[in-house]
């Protein structure tokens, strides 16, 4: 996420790094090199203009031009200049009709249904009871996606009579009454450009069920046309936030930084990943330090409260501390793990984490010790020492893998074993724990 805006940006503050003192010339360069980062992620060109404007005030100041440490000023003006554009701080959902209700709006292939699904999810987790409803009528199979896509996360799906959007939303919202739903979720139909016929049957949904909440999905892909259709939408609805998807696939981030500034709607959620969690709260300051590469440790901290059963991790704590640990134990830890996103995703919120790790390879050799683990027997995880030379063959195929690597990972549960008894503490331990197999 954001990994070319990242380096680009990097590169301007190398310029002002290990000076003791820097000219104006030093600075005029900084500042154009942010602006041409900015122009090719693809950012308003009013919005830079802007942008660029308050850093130049600032940086030419007597705070940076006398400082010790200029390059850490500049980096600190441009932080505070990019949560200015942002929006400074995370604008909550307002949800206080009963049942709440939340629209979401967009142009085709943006991720509205798969975006619905995820909030749904999401504010299930919060200690909601949504109802997804499926409004769009006109694209083909949007309907059944929405069923089969509340069925994974277990959350219920109102279709109605699959013809009339309004009165669907109507219906939806009784049966949300009846059912005690507390929040319904709506999914509307988009169309591949704006039209006023599109526009019209979205007003009168809003007339008819007077929605909390109307949320347009933004394709981060798409760059300054999503940026376009969303200051149109906008206009036309009068919107309450956005929701910028397609982050993971988009290293740019033009649309993110641009769209509050464009429309005066601030961003409320963005999408991170295709699974069905995969979907954050956006928070200004922390897509910053996403951005300036210095980590999100806050979200890590969220992820780690949603998705790490608290229990389970004692329970696995105590295993650790008495030597328990087995390879049965290992795999529900690999399972656990998965729940947080991928390595890349979890070494980006991680402050100083090096960006020279091979995480392909990474990713690739978790994946590898998950088919290995999987391929034995509850037995054998529970008791390695089962595996003799048939038993490693069978493992091997069953994974895909080698007798070669199947031993290789024997070896590391052997060392970790040998390191559990000979650190009893827990901080020994954990810093003990380097190259086990992922």
């Amino acid at each position: 996420m954001f990994e070319n805006l990242q380096d680009k940006l990097g590169r301007a503050f190398k310029l002002l790094s290990g000076k003791g003192r820097i000219s104006e010339k030093n600075i005029e360069d900084a500042v154009k090199q942010v602006k041409l980062s900015l122009l090719e992620a693809d950012v308003n060109y009013k919005v830079v203009k802007e942008f660029i404007g308050g850093v130049t005030e600032k940086a030419l100041g007597e705070e940076v031009l006398k400082s010790f440490t200029p390059d850490q000023q500049f980096i600190k003006i441009v932080r505070d200049e990019l949560i200015k554009m942002l929006g400074e701080k995370s604008v909550p959902l307002r949800l206080s009709s009963q049942p709440a209700i939340i629209m979401m709006v967009g142009l085709q292939g943006s991720g509205k249904t798969t975006t619905t699904a995820k909030l749904g999810a999401l504010l299930r987790k919060e200690g909601k009871k949504p109802l997804l409803v499926a409004a769009d009528v006109y694209r083909p199979a949007a309907i059944d996606q929405l069923i089969q896509l509340g069925k994974q996360i277990d959350l219920p799906v109102f279709t109605g009579e699959r013809k009339n959007p309004v009165r669907i939303a109507k219906e939806a919202v009784q049966q949300a009454v009846k059912n005690i739903n507390d929040v319904v979720i709506l999914d509307t139909a988009g169309r591949l450009h704006i039209d006023e016929t599109m526009m019209s049957e979205l007003r009168e949904i809003v007339a008819t069920v007077k929605p909390d909440e109307i949320l347009m999905v933004v394709d981060a892909m798409t760059g300054q046309d999503a940026v376009n259709s969303a200051k149109a939408f906008n206009e036309a609805l009068e919107l309450s936030g956005f929701v910028v998807t397609k982050l993971d696939g988009d290293a740019r981030g033009g649309v993110i930084l641009s769209i509050r500034h464009v429309t005066g709607k601030p961003v409320k959620f963005i999408g991170i990943s295709e699974k069905p969690d995969g979907i954050e709260t956006f928070y200004p300051d922390r897509v910053t330090g996403r951005i300036l590469g210095m980590g999100d440790v806050l979200s890590l901290i969220d992820k780690l409260q949603l998705n790490i059963d608290e229990e389970k991790a004692k329970e696995m704590e105590e295993k650790f501390l008495k030597n328990k640990f087995d390879l049965e134990d290992f795999l529900n830890q690999l399972k656990e793990v998965k729940k947080l996103g991928s390595i890349a995703d979890i070494m980006e919120m991680i402050p100083g984490a090096p960006k020279d790790v091979d995480l392909a390879g990474s990713e690739k050799s978790m994946k590898r010790t998950e088919a290995i683990i999987s391929s034995m027997t509850s037995k054998e995880r529970r008791n390695p020492k089962l595996l003799n030379y048939s038993r490693k063959q069978r493992v091997a195929r069953g994974s895909g893998t080698t007798i070669q690597d199947v031993n290789k990972l024997l070896k590391s549960y052997d060392q970790m074993r040998s390191m559990m008894k000979q650190f009893g503490k827990k901080g020994k331990l954990f810093k003990s724990m380097k190259g086990f197999p992922f």
